[in-house]
C-alpha cells in the first residue's frame, strides 16, 4: 500500500499540467466475461489515427469510449466525430485520463511521431494497454524507457507494423526455423517513392504563422522542441522534419526490414555509414544510402543491410529479380498516393544458398532461384495462418488471449537500428555504435542525439514515468 500512495502521490505532483488517475485501476474485465469488450480510448483521430481507429472497431471488440485531438474540430478530424457522435471529446490526453481513466482499458495513438512518447507512457503507468503507430518514439532514449514501461507495468503494448500480423511474419518464422533462409550475410531494403520532402530546401525553420482556433499548438509540440506554429508542420507535413520525424527509413522501415530484423537476431547495428544526396539540417535528404553493419550473432555471421531511399536512388538488384513483391492493402499516404507500379518498396535477402525478394507489409518471400525452389516444394515448411489481424491481435491481447506480435521489447530494438541510421542522416557522418554501453562512441553530436533535445520543463516528468 505504501508503494500505491507514493505512486499516486507522485503522478498527481509530477503531473501537474494534467491531472491523472490513482495508479490502482479496475481491473479489465473484472466480470469475467469473455464476450466484454476492450474500452478503448483513441489520441489522434484524424488522417492515420483516424484508420486506426477503423480497424481496430472492424474487430467488433472494441468500444470507443473517448476520443482526443489537439485539432479537435479540424476537417481531418470529423469523419471520426461524426462516426462516435456520442464518444466523449478531449483536446488534452492528461484531462482525458484524470476524468475517464475508470472507464478506459486500452489506448490506441495514431498521434505524429514525435509524440508518440508522453502519451503511451502515461497511459502504460495508469495499467493501460498501448497500441502506438510506427515508429515507436522520436528518439533512441524515448523507446528505451517505452521498453522498460512496458515490463514494469506488464501491459498489452503493440506497435503498428502491421505485417507482423500476417503472412509475412509467419513465413519468415517459418523459413528460418526450417533453415531456409539461413547464412545471411546482405540484405537491400528500399523505399523509392516520393516523399513529401523531395524537390524543398531550407535554410532555416518555418516563420510564425496564426494558430488555427480549433488547435491547442502548445500541446502538439508535446516533448519536442518548441516551435512556432506553421501549416509546414501540420497534417503530415511534420514528417519531413528532424524535429519531429523519423523520415523515409522510420516510417517505412517498419514495414519493409521488420521480420528479417527479428528472424534474423539482428539486434543493433556496430556501424552506420550514409551516403546522402541533398544534406540539410533541417530536413531528411533527398536521398540516402544508409549501410548499416551488424555484427555476427549465435550461429548467424555478420551481416550489412543497406537501405536506399530517393526517387533515382534505385538499389542494384539481380538479374532475376522480376516483377516487385507488391502488398495491395498498403494504406495510402494522407496525400497523394503510393506508387506501388514504379519502384515499390521492397528487399532482397542473400542467403547463403538461396536468394529471396520481398515487398512491404504483410508480403511473404519470393526465391528467385526457380530450379532451386522447385526442388524444394517439397520439403517447405508447413507456414500456418494468422489466427488475428495486427487489431484484433491487440485487443485479444488486451483481454489475455493472445500476446501481441509486435511488442515493445521487439519493436523497439528494431525502432532504434532505424535511430542510429536517422542521426547518421542528421550528421552526415559515419557512427560507430558500441551495443554494450549503448553509445555512438567516435561523434559526440552524434552521441548527444540518442538522448533527443532536452524535454520542456513541463514535459520532463514523462521521462520520469
Amino acid at each position: 500500500m505504501k508503494s500505491i500512495h507514493s505512486r499516486r502521490h507522485f503522478l498527481k505532483t509530477a503531473l501537474a499540467t494534467g491531472a491523472v488517475l490513482p495508479f490502482v485501476t479496475r481491473p479489465l474485465f473484472a466480470q469475467g466475461s469473455p464476450n466484454a469488450k476492450v474500452n478503448l480510448a483513441c489520441i489522434g483521430i484524424g488522417n492515420r489515427g483516424a484508420e486506426i481507429i477503423n480497424e481496430l472497431a472492424k474487430t467488433g471488440l472494441a468500444n470507443i469510449v473517448a476520443l482526443c485531438d489537439v485539432d479537435m474540430g479540424a476537417k481531418q478530424t470529423l469523419p471520426i466525430l461524426t462516426k462516435y457522435p456520442d464518444a466523449p471529446r478531449f483536446q488534452d490526453f492528461r484531462q482525458m485520463f484524470d476524468k475517464m481513466g475508470k472507464e478506459i482499458d486500452a489506448v490506441c495513438i495514431g498521434t505524429p511521431d514525435f509524440s508518440h512518447f508522453p502519451i503511451a507512457m502515461l497511459a502504460m503507468s495508469l495499467d493501460k494497454h498501448v497500441y502506438v503507430e510506427k515508429p515507436m518514439a522520436h528518439s533512441f532514449k524515448q523507446v528505451d524507457l517505452m521498453v522498460a514501461a512496458e515490463k514494469k507495468y506488464k501491459v498489452a503494448c503493440q506497435m503498428g507494423n502491421q505485417g507482423h500480423s500476417e503472412a509475412n511474419f509467419f513465413q519468415f518464422k517459418a523459413w528460418t526455423e526450417a533453415g531456409i533462409v539461413s547464412d545471411v550475410k546482405s540484405i537491400t531494403a528500399f523505399m523509392n517513392n516520393p516523399r513529401r520532402w523531395h524537390g524543398k530546401v531550407f535554410d532555416d525553420f518555418l516563420p510564425a504563422q496564426p494558430i488555427p482556433e480549433t488547435m491547442d499548438w502548445d500541446l502538439w509540440t508535446a516533448t519536442a522542441r518548441k516551435h512556432p506554429f506553421n501549416n509546414g508542420y501540420h497534417n503530415g507535413e511534420w514528417r519531413s522534419w528532424f524535429d519531429f520525424g523519423n523520415g523515409a527509413l522510420g516510417d517505412w522501415g517498419a514495414h519493409i526490414i521488420d521480420t528479417a530484423h527479428r528472424f534474423l537476431n539482428l539486434g543493433l547495428p556496430t556501424e552506420v555509414i550514409p551516403t546522402l544526396e541533398g544534406h540539410s539540417r533541417f530536413i531528411f535528404p533527398q536521398a540516402s544510402t544508409l549501410v548499416f553493419r551488424f555484427p555476427a550473432r549465435e550461429g548467424m555471421p555478420a551481416l550489412d543491410l543497406t537501405w536506399y531511399d530517393g526517387t533515382e536512388n534505385l538499389p542494384p538488384l539481380p538479374e532475376n529479380f522480376g516483377a516487385a513483391v507488391v502488398d495491395p492493402n498498403i494504406p495510402p499516404p494522407s496525400t497523394g498516393a503510393i506508387d506501388t507500379k514504379r519502384n515499390p518498396p521492397g528487399k532482397v535477402i542473400y542467403g547463403g544458398e538461396l536468394t529471396f525478394k520481398g515487398g512491404s507489409h504483410g508480403t511473404t518471400l519470393v526465391i528467385l532461384e526457380k530450379d532451386k525452389a522447385k526442388d524444394l516444394a517439397s520439403k517447405m515448411p508447413e507456414v500456418p495462418k494468422s489466427p488475428s489481424n495486427h487489431f484484433k491481435n491487440f485487443l485479444l491481447a488486451c483481454k489475455g488471449e493472445e500476446e501481441c506480435r509486435s511488442p515493445f521489447h521487439i519493436a523497439g530494438p528494431l525502432c532504434q537500428a532505424m535511430e542510429l541510421g536517422i542521426i547518421a542522416q542528421q550528421v552526415n557522418s559515419k557512427l560507430v555504435f558500441d551495443p554494450k554501453t549503448r553509445r555512438i562512441t567516435n561523434h559526440i553530436f552524434a552521441n548527444e542525439l540518442l538522448d533527443g533535445p532536452p524535454p520542456r520543463k513541463e514535459w520532463e516528468q514523462f521521462y520520469k514515468l
